[in-house]
């Protein structure tokens, strides 16, 4: 069954326009920060914008050219692409502390993907300049892109095999176990907040059947269902769910 796509937002104004800086607290949800120099940190503190977004806006739209490294504070989004059939395939979920694009800031290419809010996000931005000055001085924000990058390709070929499986129970544990990576989204940690409905927009399921997934994932004990998200309780039979192996 396919996801259910979600209506654009009402436009707002740009997300530049309504961007403000960072809080202490919104600073401390940015894992890269913590691998920047001293000296380096004006400029990039400088720079950071945060600005919150609606259940349906973009971030980022296929064919526009990139200006910003983006990340998300706080709420959902989803990746997507333009089908020929008119229905988008969605790539993966972006919960809290991921950051993404790094390969199309780092090429200076045009968005082949659209970037949307599943629900009121906190999203938070550099310029691409910035990200290129970082790459050209700072070793620790080479190493934390290097890893991104690593992870992101682990994160895509398990996407595909994920794709092949016919089983909504192990398509429903695998799409979670993504979500659960504590590289790409250290901001997670044990529990992920996150409706049933917006399981299903990431997955490609109704809400109803991924109900049922949770409550025989639950039942297996490799999770929680806790009020407003899930809890995981054995990350790697989770990853593995479903599998012969």
């Amino acid at each position: 069954m396919s996801a259910i796509v979600t209506p654009p937002a009402p436009s707002q104004g740009s997300l530049p326009a309504r961007s403000r800086r960072a809080n202490e607290a919104e600073l401390a949800g940015i894992p890269w920060l913590r691998h920047i120099d001293a000296a380096d940190l004006p400029r990039v503190l400088g720079d950071l914008r945060v600005v919150t977004i609606q259940a349906g806006e973009l971030v980022c739209r296929v064919g526009r050219p990139v200006t910003y490294w983006f990340g998300v504070v706080d709420g959902l989004l989803k990746m997507t692409n333009d089908s020929a059939v008119g229905m988008p395939v969605t790539f993966t979920g972006v919960p809290p502390g991921g950051w993404f694009g790094e390969g199309t800031v780092l090429k200076r290419e045009p968005y082949r993907y659209n970037v949307q809010a599943l629900r009121r996000s906190l999203v938070a931005g550099i310029h691409a300049e910035v990200f290129h000055w970082l790459l050209d001085r700072s070793i620790g924000f080479n190493r934390f892109v290097m890893m991104q990058l690593n992870e992101r390709l682990g994160q895509f070929i398990a996407a595909r095999e994920i794709d092949r499986l016919t089983d909504p129970d192990a398509r429903v544990a695998r799409s979670l176990a993504a979500l659960f990576n504590p590289v790409l989204y250290p901001g997670v940690g044990e529990l992920l907040r996150i409706t049933q409905q917006e399981l299903g927009y990431l997955v490609g399921l109704s809400r109803q059947r991924v109900n049922e997934a949770l409550r025989s994932l639950q039942a297996a004990g490799v999770i929680r269902v806790e009020y407003g998200g899930v809890r995981v309780l054995d990350l790697e039979v989770l990853r593995r769910y479903g599998s012969s192996a």
